[in-house]
């Protein structure tokens, strides 16, 4: 997968004057990444951008990108789960362009342990920091200048894994989502009589570089039990109404929607991107 700029979709200047701190703007393999694709249509869009990844980089790379569809943009490496990195990057991007007006958390992961017997505190631990503490930390640090400025958006990416079973164990990633889905509702309804919404995209099945990538030194097809990544990708397709994973642009849309103006009365809600799979049951 390459970073065509023919790709990008056009802007119609849905956040221009709005300012939006991408955590998680890298992709970790080449492609369009959902943290990747957000960043680049927030720009595209009229937004003043500032994408951190844990990797200087990969934040540069998203950067580079965007300055090249004619955006603006600044990168912050960081990591996520940090208190004094996270309180780092909001001031610098205070510091370079006076507001925060849209903060989207895309950091998430899901490591080894899937279900009981192979579950370590560790892992665990590990992985409850990427899924929702990276959100609480973010979210904890933009918060006292949206009140300040009169409001903004926080747009979390959570997935269906955290509402429903994908019939596979997952017990790790699934209890990090669904407490980031409760994390968010629950922000939203105690910030909403101050200007502050909050809201979580939900990604079903998507093609981006996140499922072919390494954890703990295998494919994170083989921890599923498939062979290859286009076996892997096929059973995916397979399972999915519309007949094809969405792409990062699918979850990239759905945030922007979330985050712009045009979503004014909405907060406390998922927006489910999935091609239909929420609403299937498995049949006999």
């Amino acid at each position: 997968m390459t970073h065509d700029i023919s790709d990008i979709p056009k802007g119609r200047g849905r956040l221009d004057g709005k300012v939006a701190l991408v955590v998680g703007g890298g992709s970790v393999l080449p492609g369009w990444g959902n943290g990747k694709a957000t960043a680049v249509l927030f720009a595209v869009e009229g937004a003043k951008v500032v994408v951190t990844d844990v990797k200087e980089s990969l934040a540069q790379e998203t950067v580079d990108i965007i300055k090249a569809a004619g955006g603006t943009a600044m990168a912050a490496a960081g990591n996520a789960v940090d208190e004094a990195d996270v309180a780092r990057i909001v001031e610098r991007t205070i510091g370079a362009y006076g507001r925060i007006d849209i903060l989207h958390n895309n950091v998430g992961g899901q490591g080894p342990g899937r279900s009981l017997e192979n579950i370590t505190l560790d892992d665990w631990n590990e992985m409850m920091g990427l899924n929702i503490t990276s959100a609480m930390l973010s979210s904890r640090a933009a918060l006292p200048h949206m009140l300040a400025q009169g409001g903004g958006a926080i747009v979390n990416v959570a997935s269906i894994g955290g509402i429903r079973h994908l019939n596979a164990p997952m017990a790790v990633y699934a209890a990090g989502k669904a407490g980031l889905i409760g994390f968010t509702q629950n922000t939203a309804l105690h910030y909403a009589g101050k200007g502050i919404r909050a809201n979580c995209v939900l990604p079903g099945y998507i093609d981006t570089p996140f499922i072919r990538r390494d954890v703990k030194g295998k494919p994170s097809y083989v921890y599923k039990g498939y062979q290859t990544a286009e076996a892997y990708a096929d059973a995916r397709n397979r399972t999915i109404p519309m007949g094809r994973m969405g792409t990062g642009w699918d979850v990239a849309k759905a945030a922007l929607f979330l985050a712009s103006d045009e979503a004014a009365y909405i907060t406390g809600t998922t927006l489910v991107v999935d091609g239909g799979v929420t609403a299937t049951c498995p049949g006999v």
